[in-house]
């Protein structure tokens, strides 16, 4: 029986492998299963882990696949006899992975984001009647090797997936706009993308020692400066509602795909 099983690998699942495996986890303990040969053969090469087609017993189950076929692994995955479950589909609920299952197992439904691609995502988690505290950690640990990791309610996690889970988005889209601006300014794009792309670096590294933003803003912003005018022109122009209706709308579009 592997120790550990991820179905799925894609670029989620080949995240949690390789952050796995940089944590010290022996890559003959896990097993990754994908369908596409090219594939299997690739992430043999990379990771050294062993690669299948077929689901197999383990000791705990990572699905990483499409949404569509979740309930459909997972329930093949109970039947293998595998001990536990994490899942990372967007929308996929714990009564959907209760159904397939048999309600018995212990299931996390997690809701991770993109940056785990680069160690730094940011999940939620939360567990089914069945799933104990050992369980949750079990979910702690495997995520927490590609960022951090929060406990929540389920019922909040598509405020989560508003917030955390499309947020790099939203990033990236301010990257876009502090890039053209600077351009319109007279920056050359080259010059533009690599101080917008440190500054943000720069500003979310502040932000992770733990002062809140509110504090680190005021450091920037001397009064009748430049900062305090750009700062001005943000808030008149909605910046706040912007990003509150965002997460809203976001939250609420995972609820309706949560329902279907």
């Amino acid at each position: 029986m592997a120790e550990l099983l991820i179905v799925g690998g894609g670029k989620m699942g080949a995240a949690l492998l390789g952050g796995l495996l940089r944590h010290g986890r022996d890559a003959q303990s896990i097993v990754i299963v994908e369908p596409l040969e090219p594939r299997r053969k690739e992430l043999t090469e990379i990771y050294g882990v062993r690669a299948t087609t077929e689901i197999e017993p383990a000791s705990g189950t990572i699905l990483a696949t499409k949404p569509d076929i979740v309930p459909t692994v997972a329930r093949e995955a109970a039947e293998k006899g595998t001990e536990r479950l994490l899942s990372i589909a967007a929308g996929v609920t714990l009564a959907t992975l209760d159904d397939a299952t048999g309600g018995l197992l212990p299931v996390v439904r997690a809701m991770p984001n993109t940056p785990a691609l680069v160690g730094q995502g940011a999940a939620a988690i939360c567990g089914n009647d069945a799933a104990s505290l050992e369980d949750l950690a079990w979910a702690e640990g495997i995520l927490g090797a590609v960022g951090t990791v929060v406990r929540t309610d389920e019922k909040l996690l598509d405020a989560v997936t508003g917030l955390s889970g499309s947020g790099p988005a939203y990033i990236f889209l301010v990257a876009e706009a502090m890039i053209d601006a600077g351009v319109l300014t007279g920056l050359s794009r080259i010059v533009a993308t690599e101080l917008a792309v440190q500054t943000l670096l720069g500003a979310a590294t502040l932000l992770s020692e733990g002062r809140p933003p509110a504090e680190l803003r005021a450091d920037v912003t001397s009064p009748g400066g430049t900062t305090a005018a750009g700062l001005r022109a943000l808030e008149q122009h909605g910046l706040r509602a912007a990003f509150a209706a965002a997460i809203e709308a976001a939250t609420m579009r995972s609820q309706e795909l949560g329902r279907t």
